[in-house]
């Protein structure tokens, strides 16, 4: 696990107790088994956009949820510069739902 998403887990843990933090180390675990930490991470730009910052820009959008999961699946550029954002055809609709509400969740 990155050091970024080991220190999301911990500040968790401290905010919230046990539970966050397994829950909270669980998601990262996650996302980073589907390679979203390839090119992600929580709180700086890698190749892509910060999570932290997806989840400040998409926050107060009913419709980002889907919007969001649908281009986890399909990939897209635009939103965050020329980069283009592959499409991840090993994620399911309901496995890219699950990664966009985490993320969408961070603070």
């Amino acid at each position: 696990m990155q050091v970024a998403a080991r220190l999301a887990a911990l500040c968790a843990a401290l905010l919230l107790g046990p539970q966050a933090w397994a829950d909270a180390a669980a998601e990262a675990a996650f996302a980073k088994s589907k390679n979203c930490l390839a090119c992600h991470a929580i709180d700086k730009k890698v190749v892509g956009p910060a999570f932290k910052a997806v989840a400040d820009k998409y926050r107060q959008d009913p419709a980002a949820l889907d919007r969001l999961a649908l281009k986890v699946r399909q990939g897209g550029n635009g939103a965050w510069g020329v980069v283009y954002m592959p499409a991840n055809a090993q994620v399911s609709p309901a496995e890219s739902k699950r990664l966009v509400a985490w993320v969408l969740g961070l603070k």
